[in-house]
């Protein structure tokens, strides 16, 4: 993610080239975070989709509208399986008022007991440590 308020990141910054041109190690940082970072809670490390190879604009601007439209799909009510009440697609066939969604929320059951009981590996901290290059903190 680069931040929008960094005008010239966002205007020269087209390709995973340019990221790892301007800042150097930062894409192998993302990659190794995503690898490990379940791994404290016992689970084992990710593995990525293409051998891992960064993918371009164009492959991520494909995937972002090829989901886009699945989405408008659930929302124009496609599909009979799913309840896709919501109060703010006002062109969704499943819109219903703020007055109706209460009258749902409130036709609830109330919650009974605590629940489940938390594990302990849940609130486990790991810290790894990695040397990265100044630059990427910038």
């Amino acid at each position: 993610v680069v931040s929008t308020q960094s005008t010239e990141a966002v205007v020269s910054t087209q390709s995973t080239g340019d990221v790892e041109a301007k800042m150097p190690g930062i894409l192998e940082a993302t990659r190794d975070w995503f690898r490990i970072y379940k791994v404290p809670t016992g689970k084992p490390m990710n593995e990525f989709a293409y051998k891992g190879e960064w993918k371009n604009r164009d492959f991520a601007n494909n995937v972002i509208n090829e989901t886009h439209g699945y989405w408008n799909a659930l929302m124009s009510g496609q599909n009979a399986k799913i309840n896709c009440a919501n109060t703010t697609v006002t062109s969704s066939k499943s819109n219903i008022s703020v007055d109706e969604a209460s009258g749902v929320l409130g036709s609830q059951p109330e919650k009974s007991g605590d629940g489940p009981p938390v594990a302990a590996s849940t609130q486990d901290h790991c810290f790894v440590s990695r040397t990265v290059p100044e630059k990427v903190c910038h």
